[in-house]
């Protein structure tokens, strides 16, 4: 499993539109097969900052992700909203790997 988090800081003025344009996106990326969960969380004290919390099944997952049509709009739509470019880091999970499932 791939673990990734991306970090997004929108615009005070975007903020909504971020949210609907990323559950849309989230909503249709838990349908990839490779994709065991994509998770959308907003920081509680500054409504501007998120995390898209991705786990993949496999690295090529990943790849295949990005190859997406809902991807594409997505990334297209949310780039003007955001106060800096997003940044990510990618994990290997520890608990539960691969082995406790």
């Amino acid at each position: 499993m791939i673990v990734v988090h991306v970090f997004a800081h929108v615009k005070p003025e975007h903020v909504r539109a971020f949210r609907e344009a990323t559950a849309e996106n989230a909503r249709n990326s838990v349908q990839e097969p490779g994709v065991a969960r994509f998770d959308v969380i907003q920081e509680k004290d500054n409504l501007t900052r998120f995390v898209l919390v991705e786990v993949y099944r496999t690295p090529e997952a990943r790849s295949l992700h990005k190859e997406t049509q809902h991807y594409k709009v997505w990334r297209d739509t949310v780039a003007p909203m955001m106060a800096e470019p997003r940044t990510s880091i990618e994990y290997s999970n520890v608990f539960p790997s691969d082995e406790d499932w």
